[in-house]
């Protein structure tokens, strides 16, 4: 009730609320056991915040399964960590084997007759395993390659069980939310974005951080109050990318006003993600950063989806060509009607984080695409047009 009461809203990217997410999980018992799961997979490229928790206080990340685990009723908590976080591996196993020894999980967890266990397994580095139903396979062992819903986890989970999937950041926030109350988290942030929220600043800032802050603070305050400002001032900034790479870049007269939380990002034709934020002065070739950006989610596409495994790979070879300039004009048009035939034509959202960034560039970026062409033709007049 105090979760619901918070308004805290997931911490992963899509922003659904975890009050009632938890919520169905508690219905009649049919004799299966439920479980929890707590995604520590971050593939997002520009997002580091779940790895500053279980690397420097992992406690609170356990204190939040328990928590959460007992308001669902689950059996077991298993956190599913990225391969590459050796370190946070290692540091989470410590914290989960003094906790067991502390009684605090495990058989009669916290002397309160209710038995929780908690376990870590090692994923291999695969970002699909990021969508819930791809990390809920590749935790059974199989493809890590996402299912189609309905059936949704609480239904049929891992194990074939019922399942709550939970970022890390949604989980260790859960003790605090209970100690001080909802209506304390609630007091931060505007209405239907509440709370705290890890920030990741990176780019060109002077000091790149990972910063607690209140949801809807100005995306330029938190810029300039936490990371030192833009490299070169404020008025060098070419554009942000505000929720890690899937989220489509805005640039800088929309930076100028916009609140970090979800409706406002909204409305600015882009998302709040992950809030990793990735900041980009006039130095960078905004072209060639997007294009590396859909050459990662090229490489990622599990395959199983026609419109993603053909459709981001043919917008690859076309933004390689948009960075030499080797294009027509008409072919600008042209892949922001792929992405479209590619966006919400797939499983799971992958397809779609391939084809937000290339929409972000034609929206807010055509004229210096179109320019890049016109260099290229005055380079190569004898080309064909």
């Amino acid at each position: 009730m105090k979760v619901k009461i918070s308004g805290l809203r997931g911490r992963g990217g899509a922003g659904f609320p975890t009050g009632m997410k938890w919520s169905f999980m508690n219905k009649p018992s049919d004799g299966r056991p439920k479980y929890l799961v707590v995604n520590a997979d971050e593939g997002e490229p520009g997002t580091c915040k779940d790895r500053e928790i279980m690397r420097h206080d992992p406690h609170k990340l356990i204190e939040g399964c328990l928590v959460a685990g007992r308001a669902m009723g689950a059996r077991a908590a298993y956190i599913y960590i990225r391969g590459e976080f050796y370190n946070e591996s290692s540091n989470l196993q410590v914290a989960i084997n003094e906790a067991y020894k502390a009684g605090l999980i495990g058989k009669n967890a916290c002397a309160s007759g209710y038995d929780f266990d908690v376990f870590v397994a090692r994923g291999a580095g695969a970002y699909i395993c990021g969508e819930e139903t791809a990390l809920i396979e590749s935790l059974e062992g199989k493809q890590g390659k996402p299912r189609l819903k309905p059936p949704f986890p609480a239904d049929i989970g891992v194990f074939g069980c019922p399942t709550t999937v939970a970022n890390v950041e949604t989980v260790a926030v859960a003790p605090q939310i209970c100690r001080r109350g909802g209506a304390w988290f609630a007091s931060f942030g505007r209405e239907r974005n509440s709370g705290t929220k890890l920030f990741n600043i990176s780019g060109h800032v002077n000091t790149p951080c990972t910063v607690e802050e209140e949801m809807s603070i100005p995306l330029r305050e938190l810029i300039e109050r936490h990371a030192g400002g833009v490299r070169g001032g404020w008025d060098n900034l070419l554009g942000v990318i505000p929720g890690g790479s899937s989220t489509p870049i805005i640039p800088r007269h929309v930076c100028d006003e916009v609140l970090m939380d979800f409706d406002d990002l909204v409305r600015a034709e882009t998302a709040l993600g992950t809030a990793a934020v990735i900041v980009m002065d006039k130095s960078t070739d905004v072209i060639r950063a997007i294009a590396r950006l859909v050459e990662f989610y090229k490489h990622e596409s599990c395959g199983q989806c026609t419109p993603c495994r053909e459709g981001v790979d043919w917008m690859d070879k076309m933004m390689w060509r948009f960075v030499r300039g080797e294009a027509a004009v008409s072919e600008i048009d042209m892949i922001w009607e792929l992405s479209k035939q590619i966006e919400g034509h797939t499983i799971c959202a992958l397809g779609d984080g391939a084809a937000w960034p290339v929409q972000g560039l034609i929206r807010h970026f055509r004229p210096i695409m179109e320019s890049r062409i016109a260099q290229y033709n005055k380079k190569n007049p004898a080309r064909e047009p």
